[in-house]
């Protein structure tokens, strides 16, 4: 690739599509994928945390680049032959997401209420993902009803976010924080 810094393309509120096709910068689709690449800026800033062991570490960057074939997916002109070239998610990277969940749920306590986020920076940095990851699924559900979206890419981010959550639940586990429970009063 070349060194791009700026390409102008964009000055008058529109944007290219993977495959060529202009469509405004507000598009639905461009809404999902930005979405998409916002959260795996915040996987990013998760990520360069202090004490996020070499496994999760990993992890994450799995992750980032599953959501780059999924932000791809969403910023697809459905028209184009370049479909044929990105590759698809797959039932293995849910897979992958529940047997990680699966994992960190075995060492924690049982979940009696609501968590309020918080507890440490590596946990709230995880409810900031999960919150944008809820977003993302969001609008992907708004994309499906008037563009092409395969259902495993809705399933991913639903399943991702509560990865989000439960590894927020696991940082505040090995960190020994507090998790605070939501009361109702």
């Amino acid at each position: 690739m070349k060194n791009i810094t700026y390409t102008r393309t964009g000055d008058e509120g529109k944007t290219s599509l993977i495959g060529g096709k202009r469509v405004p910068k507000f598009d639905d689709r461009v809404e999902a994928y930005g979405t998409v690449d916002e959260l795996s800026a915040f996987i990013g800033v998760l990520a360069d945390q202090q004490g996020v062991g070499k496994e999760v570490f990993d992890d994450l960057m799995v992750i980032q680049n599953k959501l780059f074939t999924l932000e791809s997916h969403f910023a697809l002109d459905g028209e184009s032959e370049v479909s044929k070239m990105i590759p698809a998610l797959t039932a293995d990277d849910v897979a992958f997401l529940e047997g990680k969940i699966d994992a960190m749920n075995a060492q924690l306590p049982i979940l009696k209420s609501f968590v309020i986020p918080g507890g440490n920076l590596k946990a709230s940095h995880c409810h900031v993902c999960r919150t944008v990851c809820r977003r993302a699924e969001r609008q992907g559900w708004r994309l499906k009803e008037t563009h092409a979206v395969d259902s495993i890419d809705l399933k991913y981010l639903n399943r991702l976010s509560d990865y989000f959550f439960v590894l927020a639940r696991y940082f505040d586990f090995l960190e020994k924080s507090l998790e605070t429970s939501w009361k109702s009063q």
